[in-house]
């Protein structure tokens, strides 16, 4: 836990409207008190992100989901009793206190309670929510250390709280329950299988066309470099043909991967907890190194694994010039 005078200062800095970047167990987090709509505005301009991209709400405890949502589902309750604190996100219609700032003008309103002591605390200091999306600037790779932030967002910035790396590493599940049967809008941190054990039913992993929320446009998460995706079997073929481009080519993938000795690769494990863990940080790692273009091996579309393949596909998507 961070000293108790550097939390004081958070607080203090969140209730006069400033932007601190919070340590959260997905990823670091760009926070502002989210009943303040110029505090929330200026998140949008840091991140330069669009102001009908909804942002997170994040709140102390699930005592508080009344507070933000007129109405609360069997399944809502299930869910956020099971899984809060951590990487779980509720998509639920809005009460007043969630406003057109932080929604993006949409009757729902998405909320999470973080699994970090140090957003925890926090946010119970602060006795509110935060409206609190990644760190990073828009569209880019999310940070999962104060490090990443700083070289990202610099003295835009009031206050970096640092609360090491992060131990998820992919953002929040979404799963929609704002009207209907529920639907995952966003795979992330918590396993489509963990979701579906609570509610005792099939939750299909789908976009939504009536509803927006976070990181859900086609390219999202990109480093600099491009990004090509391959099946374990290909990731050779891919590199070979790249590298006869002319390119610089760097692997994200396991250590089993075979391949050309002078190809430097970035250890991401096959085992999909731990590819989550390790993700961003590996895409920095390569940015830095200059590549071109980088050859990103699947893992297995199953448990975390979901989550990564969205990351990676979503980096390797044609890009906004």
């Amino acid at each position: 836990m961070l000293n108790p005078d550097l939390l004081d200062r958070a607080v203090e800095l969140l209730r006069r409207g400033g932007v601190i970047a919070l340590p959260t167990e997905t990823v670091y987090g760009l926070a502002a008190n989210a009943e303040d709509e110029l505090a929330v505005r200026r998140v949008f301009a840091i991140k330069g992100r669009p102001a009908t991209h909804p942002l997170i709400v994040h709140i102390p405890g699930v005592e508080h989901l009344s507070q933000w949502a007129r109405v609360v589902p069997e399944e809502a309750t299930a869910l956020a009793r099971a899984f809060w604190p951590g990487p779980l996100t509720l998509v639920l219609p809005r009460t007043a206190r969630a406003t057109d700032a932080v929604t993006g003008g949409q009757d729902t309103v998405a909320l999470r309670v973080p699994g970090h002591p140090v957003a925890l605390e926090v946010l119970r200091r602060l006795g509110g929510g935060v409206a609190a999306p990644s760190a990073n600037r828009f569209g880019r790779v999310s940070p999962t250390t104060a490090g990443h932030v700083e070289q990202d967002l610099g003295g835009d910035v009031d206050l970096v709280l640092d609360g090491g790396p992060s131990t998820v590493g992919v953002e929040s599940t979404i799963v929609d329950l704002s009207s209907g049967a529920p639907a995952i809008l966003r795979p992330g941190g918590l396993a489509t299988e963990e979701v579906e054990r609570v509610l005792g039913r099939a939750v299909p992993v789908r976009a939504s066309t009536t509803v927006r929320v976070s990181g859900s446009l086609a390219s999202h998460y990109a480093p600099r470099a491009g990004v090509v995706l391959a099946e374990p079997s290909e990731v050779s073929q891919r590199v070979e043909a790249l590298r006869a481009q002319g390119l610089r080519v760097g692997v994200l993938g396991p250590a089993s991967l075979s391949l050309p000795g002078d190809v430097q690769r970035f250890d991401v494990p096959g085992e999909p907890a731990q590819a989550a863990r390790v993700l961003y940080a590996r895409l920095r790692e390569a940015d830095e190194q200059g590549h071109d273009v980088l050859v990103a091996c699947l893992p297995l579309a199953s448990g975390l694994g979901i989550a990564v393949r969205d990351r990676l596909s979503r980096a390797a998507a044609p890009r906004e010039l």
